[in-house]
């Protein structure tokens, strides 16, 4: 609209200039040479705007000729640059859809116009990932990893292909320096994060939390650090107690209803002599999430009491949580130990009809001790084995007998007490022993899946994770357990770009008859099969 307004008022201004010309009438006489021309005026600015444009043309078409050459090549380019965004496209859509051969095809045309574009690499690494060429897709992203535009991708995919292989210090090393390189990439971090946690380097993962303290929200660095903290603690509870001490209450400080946390502080405080202190941190944990390591330090508070007394303190802590079954088995153990059996038979009794296997076994055990009766006990033991399953420490369908800070996958704070899914066997299978052998901390602890069946021994305790030596490295464990048929973990990294079919997903790996030795390999989490 501004444009026509301009023209316009450049229309009007041409003719008002010529209506003026035209309102003076007048002569032009030119002598050159002995020779005289005389005309109008008008005639003359008609021949010189005439002139004007004719040099114009003149110009234009000089300018064009000159031009041609760079324009034709421009015009190629443009119509090349238009067949490689559309055999990317395709080429994406494919890999997208699982069709590994249209997507082969269009990277080989991508490749044939544009191998050195960004996206035609990218193409070709996720077709490759496809495929399963691991071999061709860490080439295409080390090429990636080479260019300043493409660097931050391909350390992803190069991180991504190196835990595929099982090669997590490799991995660790990629992450490291993307993170270096742009410290804003989520991934990165939490990779670093991840490997600081699984190999038991506390105070670099509580560094690694300080310097990304901004990009998380308060309850989240709070409850983070407090389970870093936790696990500092139980890592050198035996080295370092006032240390420990020290971890521990700051855990407790930023979140008071982590029972780790709670447990561990009440514990040691108890061992201290700060009574009070350590009951009123018992309670308010108690009262968030009844679990019965609260009940026992609660119970243990003063050394050498009366079962009695440790009764009165148990049944304060039940009253509580009224009709919760942790408060009602706590309540019952503190009962048998100080034979007050009628109040032991009393908190079950609401819980008898439905029975969890806690609740089965503590029967039995009441009627071993009450009545000498083994044969009811062995028909609360009968009960027992198909009884509802009690809550554990749980995560990614792993259980653990203890509360760890990461999961398998080196996910932070991901078990939580609660009923394992159905079918998850309670009762511990027994591990024997063997030599110490020199494994990272990582791998001294053995996880079972929530896939076996019922009756099959039940999964294995999860064994606590080596503590560092006093220089801050990590230890190695003390003694791995030795566990029958063993399968290495299947990591699932995230995908390099969100696709409906991410090729970064491995899927279903089925284990070799060699993989699943007698003696697990060193590193990683393992998954017992009977």
């Amino acid at each position: 609209m501004i444009r026509v307004v301009f023209f316009l008022i450049a229309v009007g201004l041409l003719a008002l200039g010529f209506a003026w010309l035209a309102d003076r009438p007048g002569d032009v006489v030119l002598t050159w040479q002995g020779r005289q021309f005389e005309t109008s005026l008008m005639v003359v600015t008609v021949a010189i705007l005439a002139l004007f444009v004719a040099l114009i043309l003149i110009l234009a078409l000089i300018a064009l000729l000159l031009g041609s050459p760079f324009m034709l090549r421009r015009h190629l380019r443009r119509g090349r640059g238009e067949r490689a965004y559309e055999a990317i496209s395709r080429g994406l859509i494919a890999v997208g859809a699982g069709d590994l051969v249209a997507a082969r095809q269009h990277v080989a045309e991508a490749r044939r116009i544009a191998p050195a574009e960004p996206l035609s690499l990218l193409l070709s690494a996720q077709a490759a990932q496809l495929g399963g060429d691991r071999g061709a897709a860490d080439g295409a992203f080390r090429t990636m990893a080479s260019r300043a535009d493409t660097k931050a991708l391909g350390l992803h995919g190069l991180h991504i292909e190196a835990r595929r292989r099982g090669d997590h210090a490799t991995a660790h090393a990629f992450a490291e320096e993307a993170a270096r390189e742009n410290p804003s990439l989520g991934w990165a971090g939490k990779a670093v994060l991840e490997f600081r946690c699984l190999t038991g380097d506390w105070a670099g993962a509580l560094a690694l939390l300080e310097g990304s303290k901004r990009s998380l929200d308060k309850e989240t660095y709070r409850r983070q650090r407090a389970v870093m903290l936790t696990a500092r603690a139980l890592a050198t509870e035996e080295t370092d107690r006032d240390n420990a001490k020290a971890f521990a209450l700051e855990a407790n400080k930023l979140a008071p209803t982590l029972v780790p946390a709670a447990t561990l502080a009440g514990r040691m405080l108890a061992e201290g002599g700060e009574l009070r202190k350590a009951s009123r941190i018992v309670n308010k944990a108690w009262l968030a999430h009844p679990h019965p390591d609260l009940a026992q330090v609660l119970s243990e508070l003063r050394f050498g009491d009366a079962a009695r007394d440790r009764l009165k303190r148990i049944e304060a802590l039940a009253k509580k949580v009224p009709g919760h079954v942790e408060g009602a088995l706590a309540l019952a153990r503190a009962a048998l130990d100080a034979r007050e059996f009628a109040k032991a038979r009393a908190a079950l009794a609401s819980f008898l009809a439905a029975p969890t296997r806690r609740v089965a076994l503590l029967m039995a055990e009441l009627e071993r001790i009450e009545h000498n009766n083994e044969g009811r006990a062995r028909e609360w033991i009968a009960r027992a084995l198909n009884a509802a399953p009690d809550p554990a420490w749980t995560a990614e369908g792993h259980i653990s007998e203890r509360w760890l800070p990461v999961s398998p996958s080196g996910k932070l704070d991901a078990f939580q007490w609660r009923v394992p899914v159905t079918g998850m066997p309670s009762p511990a299978t027994a591990i024997a022993p063997r030599e110490p052998t020199p494994v990272a901390a990582v791998a001294a602890a053995a996880v079972v899946r929530n896939d076996e069946p019922i009756g099959s021994g039940g999964p294995a305790v999860l064994q606590k994770p080596a503590e560092p030596k006093p220089d801050g490295s990590p230890a190695s464990a003390a003694a791995a357990p030795a566990l029958r048929r063993v399968s290495p973990p299947q990591p699932k990294p995230d995908a390099v770009i969100p696709l409906v079919h991410a090729p970064d997903d491995p899927g279903p790996v089925v284990a070799d008859e060699d993989e699943t030795s007698a003696e697990p390999s060193n590193g990683g989490w393992r998954k017992i099969f009977e």
